[in-house]
């Protein structure tokens, strides 16, 4: 199996090296950029498979390359900045990040969400479920490929996404609460306010609007969502 690849941007020279350092001797390659332009143009040449952002950065900052990238890739990724308030974790997510960490952070921390993540990724490829796809109303849910279509067209989810769609689907007819998902979607980030899973919903609805798919992820006030029978196939 060949090494998972990594991308760097932080204009913090010592905190490049500390991150790659770590993800060194774990077993990663990796590859640094001082500032986000860098790192976009070499994207377009070869996909990592994580990035690592800083948010202010020369040139294009982390939350703008994450819109960008976002455009055209659903790589996963952890933003690391300065910036600690509960608005910028929330810009983060909302704007397709996987993960929010606030400097000053330890190494360690982040190489237990990075595989945290990359587990998420691999659990249905590596999982031995008999029936592989999923269905509930007009959409059709690859736990393998974590391809999701309706009526034949492929919605695009960053990893996150899809999780979260899964696991609704999973829990049919269940109310999942947003501290439950953000458990076990998020792991590490249960502190981060409970309107993040708000923001990905938003997200995961924006797009099965733009297929016209019927299926709908219903708003429990003041606990949280689920998917009903109303929304299953036959």
């Amino acid at each position: 199996m060949s090494k998972k690849l990594i991308y760097i941007a932080d204009d913090e020279a010592k905190i490049r090296q500390l991150i790659e350092m770590f993800l060194l001797k774990e077993g990663y390659e990796v590859n640094t950029f001082s500032d986000g332009d860098k790192l976009l143009e070499k994207f377009k040449i070869q996909k990592a498979d994580m990035l690592i952002l800083d948010i202010m950065m020369p040139g294009i900052d982390g939350l703008a390359l994450c819109t960008e990238l976002r455009k055209v890739s659903d790589v996963p990724i952890i933003i690391i900045s300065a910036k600690d308030s509960e608005t910028d974790k929330i810009a983060g997510l909302m704007l397709g990040s996987d993960d929010y960490m606030t400097k000053p952070f330890s190494p360690v921390e982040l190489v237990l969400r990075i595989k945290k993540i990359f587990r998420l990724i691999d659990f249905e490829k590596n999982s031995r479920v008999n029936n592989n796809i999923l269905e509930v109303s007009d959409v059709k849910i690859n736990k393998d490929s974590k391809v999701v279509t309706c009526k034949g067209e492929k919605i695009k989810f960053t990893p996150m996404e899809f999780n979260l769609l899964l696991y609704l689907a999973q829990n049919i007819n269940r109310g999942v609460s947003r501290d439950e998902l953000l458990n076990k979607l998020w792991g590490f980030y249960s502190e981060v306010d409970t309107r993040a899973t708000d923001d990905m919903i938003k997200r995961i609805r924006k797009k099965l609007v733009e297929v016209n798919s019927l299926l709908k992820i219903e708003t429990i006030w003041g606990f949280g969502f689920m998917i009903s029978d109303e929304n299953r196939e036959g």
